[in-house]
C-alpha cells in the first residue's frame, strides 16, 4: 500500500478506514520505498515470502503524481497527521519526500507532518540534508535501537558501518534546528530494560526525547 491507515497494528487502505460513520481522527501514512540503507535483524524485510494483501511491501516505487492523487481522496478533516515512514527508509528518496512533505503542508495546512527515519539521510546523501525539512516538518521521529554504536551495527547491520550511530544523533541534532519535535525511538519486544535505560539516559546527555514504541509482528 502508498498511503494507509493504522489500527491495533494492523494495516488499512485509506477508503476502508474511512467507510464508516466513526468520527475518530485518523493517522495517514505514506510508503515511498521498500529500500534501506539497513539491514535490521527484527525487520519485515526477512521474511521469505512478503504478504500480497494489506501489505506494506511495493511492487514499484509510486510517483509523487500517484501519492498526491491518493491524498487527494481523503477526507482531511479527519485526519489528525500524516506520517512519512515506508517500508524501507523515506530519506533514500529525499526529492519526492520533500515535495510531498510541502505539498500536504500548503493544501492543508493545520496537518501535522511526521517522518520516521534511521537518521542516515545525510550519510546516505552525503551532505546535511536537514535544512530542507523546514517549515515543512513537525515532528521527525529516529529509531535509536540500541545503546553502544557495537550493538546498534549488530542489530541494524547498516551499510555505512560503525560511524552509522554517531552520524544518526549527528542528524538528530541538527534537525532540531529546522523541525520543532525531534524524537528517538526504541522498539520495545526488541530492546531489554536495561538498554531502554540506558537508552534513555544518552537522549537526556543529547538533549533528546526518547519513545518506546511497541513492535508489530504482522
Amino acid at each position: 500500500m502508498i498511503v494507509y491507515t493504522v489500527s491495533n497494528g494492523k494495516y488499512f487502505p485509506v477508503a476502508e478506514s474511512f467507510s464508516s460513520d466513526s468520527e475518530n481522527l485518523h493517522g495517514i501514512y505514506i510508503n515511498l520505498t521498500n529500500r534501506c540503507n539497513n539491514d535490521c535483524v527484527f525487520c519485515l524485510r526477512d521474511k521469505k515470502i512478503m504478504a500480497t494483501e494489506k501489505s506494506l511491501w511495493l511492487e514499484c516505487e509510486p510517483t509523487v503524481e500517484e501519492v498526491k492523487a491518493e491524498l487527494y481522496a481523503v477526507p482531511f478533516n479527519r485526519v489528525k497527521e500524516v506520517v512519512f515512514c515506508g517500508f524501507g527508509e523515506p530519506t533514500i528518496r529525499l526529492a519526492e519526500l520533500t515535495e510531498l512533505l510541502r505539498y500536504v503542508k500548503e493544501t492543508h495546512p493545520n496537518i501535522s507532518t511526521r517522518l520516521n527515519t534511521n537518521g542516515l539521510g545525510n550519510l546516505e546523501h552525503d551532505r546535511d540534508i536537514t535544512p530542507e525539512f523546514k517549515n515543512i516538518l513537525d515532528v521527525a521521529s529516529i529509531s535509536l535501537n540500541a545503546a553502544t554504536a557495537e550493538k546498534y551495527f549488530k542489530l541494524t547491520r547498516s551499510k555505512f558501518g560503525i560511524k552509522a550511530y554517531e552520524a544518526m544523533f549527528d542528524f538528530a541534532e541538527r534537525m532540531k534546528n529546522f523541525v520543532p519535535q525531534v524524537v528517538m525511538t526504541i522498539v520495545d519486544k526488541v530492546t531489554p530494560p536495561d538498554e531502554i535505560d540506558s537508552c534513555k539516559k544518552i537522549c537526556d546527555e543529547h538533549g533528546l526525547t526518547l519513545r518506546v514504541r511497541p513492535y508489530e509482528a504482522n
